[in-house]
């Protein structure tokens, strides 16, 4: 199963799962109030236990009892979540270019303030982000892109390029994506710190950009070093949007690591 973040889609992994799909059968779906997914109105509906309770369900649906678990950003975030409520289900867990939210949001510098001051516009009370990115989504989330690792426009895809466009542009989805980072600060801090005696113990990959905000500001695989008791790291070139810039590293990587 893989997760994508924001602003994306599935469509992330265009160059990625063709090359998972060789040795393993590949789901890519949207998370909840992204893309082609549902878009709840309130903010509870958000966080990222019941964004993974909808992966969850999708993954009992389509009858498997027990998976290989990559996520990117929120789709990271998502994943962590998934593997501290069902740890059961979880073969081996890959979060991509994030550390910890609890941590993020408990230790807050300001250098990471500053580079991920979007993570504090998006929560504000509605209508108002939805209201200024709404006047202009593509100026806004093609600006996400290319920032946290000065990812230039040319290295995306034109047509997984195109789908985040046609996506982003919804109402529901700016909706949908300001009530994710809303969750974040209400309701997963809360959740993440009643975890933190907790590890997850499932062979896990933690993957990052040296280009990337994370990368030039952590020691990115020291964040998790408590919380997955059986980790591997591996920084790729690039920035967040690494998978987008290094696909054929980035299935590499993942391939060399899962059974």
């Amino acid at each position: 199963m893989l997760l994508h973040g924001f602003p994306q889609t599935h469509a992330m992994w265009h160059a990625v799962a063709p090359a998972l799909a060789q040795r393993f059968t590949v789901i890519a779906p949207d998370l909840r109030g992204y893309g082609a997914s549902s878009k709840p109105q309130d903010t509870a509906q958000y966080s990222f236990r019941e964004m993974g309770t909808d992966q969850l369900a999708l993954m009992t649906h389509l009858g498997f009892d027990t998976f290989h678990l990559v996520g990117h950003d929120r789709g990271g975030r998502t994943a962590h979540r998934m593997a501290l409520d069902a740890p059961a289900r979880i073969d081996t867990l890959t979060v991509m270019d994030i550390i910890p939210t609890h941590l993020l949001l408990s230790d807050l510098r300001q250098d990471v303030a500053r580079a991920y001051y979007h993570w504090f516009f998006l929560a504000q009370p509605t209508p108002f982000p939805e209201t200024l990115i709404g006047h202009d989504p593509d100026t806004y989330f093609e600006a996400s892109l290319m920032a946290w690792g000065s990812t230039p426009l040319s290295d995306f895809d034109p047509l997984a390029l195109a789908a985040y466009r046609a996506a982003w542009r919804t109402p529901e989805a700016i909706r949908g994506m300001c009530n994710d980072y809303r969750a974040a600060l209400d309701i997963d801090f809360d959740l993440d710190a009643a975890d933190l005696h907790r590890t997850i113990d499932c062979p896990s990959l933690v993957m990052w950009g040296t280009d990337g905000a994370m990368g030039k500001m952590y020691e990115v695989a020291d964040t998790w070093a408590d919380r997955l008791s059986n980790m591997r790291s591996t920084p790729l070139p690039g920035g967040h949007f690494f998978v987008d810039q290094y696909p054929t590293q980035t299935a590499t990587a993942l391939l060399d690591f899962l059974p």
